[in-house]
């Protein structure tokens, strides 16, 4: 089976689930997992790993991401996007793209976020959604996230709507950071849009379809790592470090690729001079 990942361009109304499941049934695969879930509603960008390449997961998964977002102002939903009910209606004061754009400034940075009511954050073992559900409170703390950039795309002010670009780190929530601006423009307001155009050098522009999908749309694993510094092993300290020793070498802390004959073996990370195996991919 090959191994790697693929760059789907998911359509509105699928789980992320529901397009690993596609993605396996079209490869013919029966190992693959998303890295970055997307709401049922949100579409763009959403790399799915295949084969061994779901044992790189852990390292894929802290990508800052890149989202466009429109925020319909007047109305707060318990969901945080227009699939919610409608919780409370708010009349809309005078604001202009100046206003929004030195307000975008002020939100970028290190900050502390609560994740949405209605996520899978998981608290004591149980998703937050599931609480939601069974009408069940439950204390939600803040998490850092960073806000990059933002800015502010379009403004329709028949409609109420505000079209804007962010990048973010890692665990950032577009439907809280929604709310967020309608409270800071002395309203109310939720998620009605959301794509995302990129998961760090994964692009939209380079992501395919579902119904376009084939093997050839695969990203081979040893180009997901291709970030971290190489380390080539004969065949004896080879098999020492496949069986577990940890051994000697003269690099810095961090991961390194390993390397046997030019194959590509895995991942294998140094502490203190010594490297120990990390995950395997042959």
């Amino acid at each position: 089976m090959k191994s790697g990942m693929v760059v789907v361009n998911k359509e509105t109304g699928f789980t992320s689930q529901n397009v690993v499941s596609k993605v396996k049934k079209i490869l013919e695969i029966k190992k693959a997992g998303h890295i970055g879930t997307l709401d049922p509603l949100a579409t763009g960008v959403l790399p799915i790993l295949i084969g061994d390449a779901t044992k790189l997961s852990k390292y894929l998964m802290e990508h800052d991401k890149t989202y466009i977002a429109t925020i319909q102002l007047g109305q707060k939903r318990d969901t945080g996007d227009e699939e919610g009910k409608v919780i409370e209606e708010a009349e809309i004061t005078s604001f202009d793209k100046l206003a929004v754009e030195n307000l975008f400034q002020k939100l970028q940075g290190k900050q502390m976020q609560i994740p949405p009511q209605y996520s899978a954050v998981k608290i004591k073992g149980k998703k937050l959604y599931e609480y939601a559900r069974a009408g069940e409170k439950v204390e939600i703390p803040a998490r850092e996230i960073e806000i990059y950039a933002m800015k502010c795309l379009s403004i329709n002010l028949e409609q109420n709507q505000i079209t804007f670009e962010v990048s973010c780190s890692k665990g950032t929530y577009i439907r809280v950071l929604c709310e967020d601006i309608a409270q800071k423009l002395n309203t109310v307001g939720y998620m009605k849009f959301l794509q995302r155009i990129a998961v760090d050098k994964f692009k939209i522009d380079n992501a395919v379809k579902l119904e376009d999908l084939t093997q050839e749309n695969i990203i081979p694993v040893e180009k997901l790592c291709e970030k971290y510094e190489r380390i080539d092993f004969d065949a004896r300290k080879l098999e020492l470090f496949l069986n577990g020793v940890r051994l000697t070498v003269p690099k810095e802390n961090g991961i390194y690729r390993i390397y046997h004959q030019e194959k590509f073996i895995g991942l294998g990370s140094v502490n203190e001079k010594l490297i120990k195996r990390d995950v395997i991919c042959s």
